[in-house]
């Protein structure tokens, strides 16, 4: 077991990586994907949420589902202002699906 055998090892050692690069890169673009489709949801106006916003929240229409995803999800929340405008805030929550045992 000489050489050759040594490069066959590091060669699927390499072809392992460069897998794992490529399933790690579409999860990534996957996420990206689903994260602007909610933030390009009613007519494009999602609002990002950081610390620094402020708020002018009069009345909750809606909040969406986070399903049963485990971990911080996006969340959007449709709310009326002090004069009447509808906004849509993104927001990161845990989703329920995590188990506390």
């Amino acid at each position: 077991m000489g050489e050759p055998f040594n490069e066959t090892v590091n060669s699927m050692k390499l072809s392992k990586w460069a897998f794992l690069l490529v399933l790690g890169s579409i999860g990534v673009q996957a996420y990206a994907d689903d994260s602007s489709a909610m933030a390009e949801a009613d007519d494009g106006a999602v609002e990002i949420y950081n610390y620094s916003t402020s708020l002018d929240i009069k009345r909750v229409i809606s909040i969406s589902d986070t399903g049963d995803t485990c971990g911080p999800v996006p969340q959007q929340m449709t709310y009326e202002d002090s004069h009447g405008q509808r906004h849509v805030l993104q927001y990161q929550v845990i989703g329920s699906g995590c188990s506390n045992g």
